[in-house]
C-alpha cells in the first residue's frame, strides 16, 4: 500500500511573508507611515506628469525622460506598497498566492531595470546639452528620444524576463516562508528546496552586466560633463551648467550608493532587517524622493508649477494647456 506523498511533492499554492514586523502594536504605525509615503510618491509623480504634459516650457527631451522616470517610479511603488499596506492589517499569517508573488517579482525587476537605464539616458541627455549645446536639438530628436525610452523599457523587460522565467521551475517546500515584505528574488530563493542554482547564476550575471553597463554609461556621461563644466571661465556659467544636472546627480547618487552597499556589504553585516531596510530605500523611498528632489532643485519645474497654480486660480481650468 502506498504511503502519503512527500511534502516536497505537494502543489504549493501560496507563500508566507514574514513582513516588516510581527508585533501587532507596530502594525498600525507602519500602515500609516507607508500609506503616507505611498501617497506622497503617487501625488509627487503625478505632479511631474501634469507639469511636463501641460506646460509647453517643459516640452523638451529632459522633461520627456523625467515623465517616463515618474511613470517607472509609480510602477515601482505600486508593485510593492499596496500589498504591504493590506498585510499590515492582516491578523495572523501573511500569505501571497504563488502567481501573485511571481507577478510582483516580475514588475520589481522590470521597474528596477528600467529605472537604472532611464537614469543613464537622462545622464546622456545632460551630456549632450552641456558638452554639445549647438547640436542638442539635432542630436536629441523626437525620434531618437523615443528610441532611448523604448530601449530603457526593453532592457527592463529583458532583465525581468531573464530572472523570472527560471523561477517557474524551482521547487518549494511545503509552507515556504519568504523572510521579506515582498517577493524579491534572493529571499524567494532562500525559501526553495532545490533547483535554485540556475536562478542564482542568472541573477548574479544579469545584475553585474545590466548594473555595470548602466552605471558606466552614467559615469562616462558625468566625467565628460564635469570636464566640460570645469573649463568654463565664469563661476556663474559653471553654476548654471551644474544646476541643470544637480537633481539628476542626487537621484543617481542615492540609487547607486544604496545598490553598492547592498551588493558589496560583507556577510558579517548581512541580516534580514538590513536587507529589508535597503529594499525599502530603493523600492519605496526612492519613488517618493525623486519627484521631491526634481521639484525642489529644478527651477523650471517650480516655475511650471507656479504657472499652473496661477492659471487655476485665475481661470479655474487648464483647457488651453499650451498657453500656461
Amino acid at each position: 500500500m502506498l504511503g502519503p506523498e512527500p511534502e516536497n511533492d505537494t502543489l504549493l499554492t501560496e507563500f508566507i511573508l514574514s513582513g516588516l514586523s510581527s508585533h501587532p502594536e507596530l502594525q498600525h504605525l507602519l500602515f500609516f507611515t507607508f500609506c503616507l509615503i505611498y501617497t506622497i510618491a503617487i501625488i509627487g509623480n503625478l505632479l511631474i506628469f501634469i507639469v511636463t504634459v501641460i506646460d509647453c516650457h517643459l516640452h523638451s527631451p529632459m522633461y520627456f525622460f523625467l515623465f517616463h522616470l515618474a511613470l517607472v517610479d509609480i510602477c515601482y511603488a505600486t508593485t510593492v506598497v499596496p500589498k504591504m499596506l493590506v498585510n499590515f492589517l492582516v491578523k495572523g499569517s501573511i500569505t501571497i498566492a504563488v502567481n501573485a508573488c511571481i507577478t510582483q517579482m516580475f514588475f520589481i525587476f522590470l521597474s528596477a531595470g528600467c529605472e537604472v537605464f532611464m537614469l543613464s539616458v537622462m545622464a546622456y541627455d545632460r551630456y549632450v546639452a552641456i558638452c554639445n549645446p549647438l547640436k542638442y536639438q539635432e542630436a536629441m530628436s523626437k525620434h531618437f528620444c523615443y528610441q532611448l525610452v523604448g530601449s530603457s523599457w526593453a532592457m527592463g523587460l529583458l532583465y525581468s524576463a531573464l530572472n523570472t522565467i527560471p523561477v517557474l521551475n524551482i521547487q518549494f517546500c511545503g509552507h515556504a516562508e519568504i523572510k521579506h515584505f515582498s517577493c524579491e528574488l534572493p529571499p524567494l530563493l532562500s525559501a526553495a528546496c532545490s533547483g535554485t542554482y540556475l536562478s542564482k547564476v542568472i541573477l548574479l550575471f544579469s545584475a553585474v552586466i545590466f548594473g555595470s553597463s548602466s552605471f558606466l554609461l552614467t559615469l562616462i556621461s558625468y566625467i565628460y560633463i564635469i570636464t566640460t563644466v570645469l573649463k568654463i571661465q565664469s563661476a556663474e556659467g559653471r553654476h548654471k551648467a551644474f544646476s541643470t544636472c544637480s537633481s539628476h546627480f542626487i537621484v543617481v547618487g542615492l540609487l547607486y550608493i544604496t545598490a553598492l552597499f547592498q551588493y558589496t556589504k560583507p556577510k558579517s553585516v548581512s541580516s534580514i532587517i538590513l536587507d529589508q531596510v535597503l529594499s525599502t530605500q530603493y523600492s519605496i523611498l526612492t519613488p517618493m524622493l525623486n519627484p521631491i528632489i526634481y521639484s525642489l532643485k529644478n527651477k523650471d519645474v517650480k516655475a511650471a508649477l507656479g504657472r499652473i497654480l496661477k492659471k487655476l486660480a485665475v481661470t479655474g481650468d487648464l483647457t488651453d494647456p499650451f498657453q500656461v
